[in-house]
């Protein structure tokens, strides 16, 4: 599900930086800098812009780690909503600004990711339920609201953007899901309980099983390098008042994300914990290689809602340490399977035109 809109949702105010006179559109994100990598990043280094222009977000490494998927709403290819790309992220100027397109060009698409053997490729597309976009929630002052499209379906596709599979389909939101390292497991979110709930399932879609069963929305799952264990984001509505306001939304399709804290659990749920107690909004959570740590996207340090920034959590100490500096938008961290690169989104380098974009960097730990 596509987060990037909270640019667009929440006010901005950011002041001039001396050391790079940056500016920040305050309800966009739009940002201008001339630097692509920040004097306090010293875990980032070798960063190199993957896209530019329009909203570009999610990208996942194949197992292999040579190419990487993502989803696009960038106009100038002819995109009214999000669709599903794929490219060799090692490429040049030239390639990168070509790259494949995965999704058949119906619908939403959102949250795609390689499957073993790097030919085929799993996406949610609201496809089965008309070929046109579906329309955004209205936002009103004060409110900030994600769509829950009830016509979300989790399909497979080839390279050449065929579909070959419906791998999760039914009645309600079936969407975000990624694949264990391991390649024997996919997670996934669905409202088929009537919450939105974490389930997995095997590869070819068959032996669901739920994994979370308490109130709230849980969701944007990873696996751990050792396919063990699930990190994911979630709200826990706890007063009458919230519960209401939480069931009411999603009443109407929607979900509220300004709260959300970080939750660990074993593949089938069991030993389930709340690792972060930070406010604001956690999220897009995704584990160090060590599986010991967990890099997310956070504002729990901003006073008015911005900046996101990419931070660190040590499971053992419970110590979070920032890790980027943007003064709009970082999010979506994804390492590479041998752990040396860390692909990302963000509004940096965007010379004001609002635009979300990718970035891989070399890790330093």
């Amino acid at each position: 599900m596509r987060k990037v809109l909270l640019l667009a949702g929440i006010p901005l105010l950011f002041s001039c930086n001396s050391k790079n006179q940056e500016t920040a559109d305050s309800y966009s994100g739009a940002t201008s800098t001339s630097e692509l990598l920040y004097p306090e990043e010293k875990h980032l280094t070798n960063i190199k812009q993957l896209t530019w222009g329009g909203d570009n977000a999610e990208a996942y490494f194949s197992f292999d780690g040579t190419m990487l998927t993502f989803q696009s709403n960038n106009a100038e290819w002819g995109l009214e909503c999000d669709q599903i790309f794929a490219f060799d992220w090692s490429g040049d100027n030239d390639a990168l600004a070509k790259p494949m397109k995965i999704s058949n060009g119906l619908g939403r698409t959102t949250c795609a990711y390689f499957m073993p053997g790097d030919s085929t490729i799993l996406y949610a597309s609201t496809f089965e339920g008309g070929d046109d976009c579906p329309p955004e929630p209205e936002r009103t002052e004060g409110r900030y609201v994600w769509p829950i499209y009830e016509t979300f379906d989790i399909y497979v596709s080839n390279l050449k953007g065929e579909i070959v599979d419906t791998l999760v389909s039914g009645p309600g939101y079936d969407a975000e899901a990624t694949l264990s390292p391991l390649g024997d497991k996919i997670v996934f979110t669905s409202i088929r309980s009537g919450d939105l709930e974490l389930y997995t399932c095997d590869i070819d879609g068959n032996n669901v099983q739920q994994v979370t069963s308490e109130l709230g929305y849980d969701g944007g799952a990873f696996f751990s390098p050792d396919g063990t264990q699930l990190v994911f984001r979630s709200s826990r509505p706890k007063t009458e008042e919230e519960i209401a306001h939480y069931k009411g939304l999603l009443a109407e399709g929607l979900v509220e994300p300004t709260n959300m804290e970080l939750y660990v659990c074993n593949v089938d749920g069991s030993n389930l914990r709340k690792v972060t107690d930070l406010g604001n909004a956690n999220w897009a959570p995704y584990f160090h290689p060590s599986g010991e740590k967990i890099l997310f996207s956070s504002n729990h340090a901003s006073e008015r809602g911005f900046p996101f920034n990419l931070f660190m959590l040590d499971l053992n100490t419970g110590e979070v340490e920032q890790v980027t500096y943007d003064t709009a938008f970082d999010s979506f961290p994804m390492f590479s399977p041998d752990g040396k690169k860390l692909v990302f989104a963000s509004n940096r380098n965007n010379g004001g035109d609002r635009s979300t974009n990718l970035f891989i960097a070399d890790w330093v730990d």
